[in-house]
């Protein structure tokens, strides 16, 4: 089994501890939190009694292999060096850093260190979506796709009362784009590859941080429309349109229908899989895999889709005006005043919503 620590004790962090553990190939062996109170508690619940309140001191844990960072989005990049500078592998929730040079960086430095660093994109890792992949040829030449993935968050009824809370805050590198958009961008760069450009027509909150909007994707001979929100629910399926026929899919993670519709002949066939039993667990046993097998060419597969991803989103918030906290002539987390919590950036999934 690969020994791992957390730094996060949110719904996410759960999640990730109960679909690894759920592969056998993953054991949790300590928590971070700066609170020891929070870091015990959360780990009572896995039999967990090592606990960390310094970055150092779980970076220097010589019984820990891989360290799990859900933390707030502006912490990702700083957290994630100490702990690759110690030569530990990482697992980083996405979005992996604020800013494309933090993305290089940390990349590089995990080459360096020779160890691995993943962003946990975890529904390209889904059974279904690679049904999906295997069937696209199908479409024969592709005329474009419709992607969505718009649910309405319980944290925007904060951000109407005149709240700022982490996930639509700047100084925290939040917003939907980052948060939402980054699940149909992945998904869209999988199975169709780098677009040629982009446009962004987002909703600004009160906050300043996008709440939602339209994307656009420029091909070479079709676009792609992507619907995403945390200010409004859709529940419109996401399509795939060939000159061959349609590919439909309930959502753009947590796939659970997949159906293909033939263009001459009008009929319809079921291609779906029976889902895992953890949201996280294919994920989860893919990184096992790359780990203990040292796959570097699986590793940075992933690294350059998440590359593509992060060049996407930084291109769309400028074109908006979308600008982090980090990004204001270079300040850090900590002189904005970001304290180094763990509280999640991430809503949990929103029922009905056709979403993860």
């Amino acid at each position: 089994m690969i020994n791992f620590a957390v730094i996060g004790t949110g719904w996410i962090t759960d999640s990730f501890i109960q679909s690894a553990h759920a592969t056998k190939s993953w054991k949790l062996t300590a928590v971070y939190s700066r609170k020891e109170a929070t870091a015990k508690e959360f780990g009572a619940k896995y039999d967990v009694t090592t606990v960390h309140t310094t970055l150092g001191s779980l970076a220097n844990d010589a019984s820990i292999a891989v360290v799990y960072i859900a933390s707030p989005n502006s912490l990702h990049y700083s957290q994630a060096k100490e702990i690759l500078s110690a030569k530990k592998h990482v697992i980083l929730e996405k979005p992996a850093t604020s800013t494309v040079a933090e993305f290089e960086e940390i990349y590089a430095l995990a080459k360096e260190k020779g160890v691995f660093l993943i962003e946990a994109n975890r529904h390209i890792q889904e059974a279904n979506f690679k049904v999906l992949q295997k069937n696209l040829s199908r479409l024969g030449q592709i005329y474009g796709a419709s992607l969505t993935y718009a649910s309405y968050s319980s944290r925007y009824n904060n951000v109407l009362a005149g709240e700022v809370p982490n996930i639509f805050n700047l100084d925290y590198s939040g917003g939907c784009l980052v948060d939402i958009g980054v699940y149909p961008l992945n998904f869209a760069v999988a199975l169709l590859g780098k677009p040629e450009s982009q446009t962004y027509k987002p909703v600004i909150t009160k906050t300043g941080a996008d709440g939602g909007g339209f994307i656009v994707l420029n091909y070479d001979s079709f676009g792609v429309q992507i619907n995403q929100s945390k200010c409004y629910s859709s529940t419109a399926p996401s399509e795939v349109y060939g000159e061959k026929g349609t590919i439909s899919v309930n959502a753009t993670t947590d796939i659970d229908r997949i159906s293909f519709l033939d263009a001459k002949t009008k009929k319809t066939e079921e291609l779906a899989q029976k889902k895992v039993e953890f949201n996280l667990m294919e994920e989860a046993a893919e990184f096992a895999r790359i780990i203990e097998q040292g796959d570097k060419e699986a590793a940075q597969k992933l690294e350059e889709m998440s590359r593509i991803v992060i060049g996407i989103t930084t291109d769309l918030r400028t074109q908006n005006g979308i600008v982090f906290g980090v990004e204001k002539e270079g300040q850090s987390s900590s002189r904005l005043g970001v304290k180094t919590d763990e509280e999640p950036v991430v809503d949990a999934p929103e029922v009905g919503a056709g979403a993860s």
